[in-house]
């Protein structure tokens, strides 16, 4: 196979095992021991930084919209719930290289949104979600690759017969 194919796959093992891990986690409580809830990081660590800002200074524009969420025990257990399942598919997804571009995009949508709610940038930019956003979308422009279960599933017969399908496969 080829280098590019071997490259591909190293990308998304490892982004996909880092997801996977960060799910299994926070399911099965490994880290904490407390069961698994977003709204401390939403309430109180939404505020964000920027070159040379103090660590009290709330420089995100859109901290009031994570706060709000963070306090609403109607939708919290949703936000959880999404959090946790969304880290292990698509960290499963990525590893095993099945339905590859449908999964990269869905983690650069959850890193998306970790980017804007964090906002920490004391640093430049260049932050971790943005990086796992970068090769995840990388991920969803090249596919799958050589070695993933999405070669597999894209010769089935009902793969050929919708080119959509077979697309979001990777």
């Amino acid at each position: 196979m080829a280098t590019k194919d071997r490259g591909i796959f190293f990308l998304r093992a490892v982004v996909g095992l880092g997801m996977l891990f960060a799910g299994l986690d926070k399911f099965f409580m490994w880290a904490s021991g407390t069961p698994f809830t977003a709204a401390g990081y939403l309430q109180h660590a939404t505020g964000g930084a920027w070159l040379g800002s103090a660590a009290t200074q709330i420089v995100n524009p859109t901290h009031g919209f994570w706060v709000s969420l963070g306090q609403n025990a109607t939708l919290m257990p949703i936000v959880d719930t999404l959090v946790v399942f969304g880290e292990c598919a698509v960290g499963a997804a990525l590893v095993l290289g099945l339905a590859t571009r449908f999964s990269a995009i869905m983690g650069v949508i959850l890193m998306a949104t970790l980017y804007i709610s964090n906002w920490s940038f004391a640093n430049g930019p260049f932050n971790e979600q943005f990086m796992y956003l970068a090769i995840m979308a990388t991920i969803a422009y090249v596919g799958a690759g050589a070695y993933a279960l999405d070669t597999v599933v894209s010769k089935l017969a009902i793969t050929q017969r919708i080119p959509a399908v077979k697309y979001a496969l990777g």
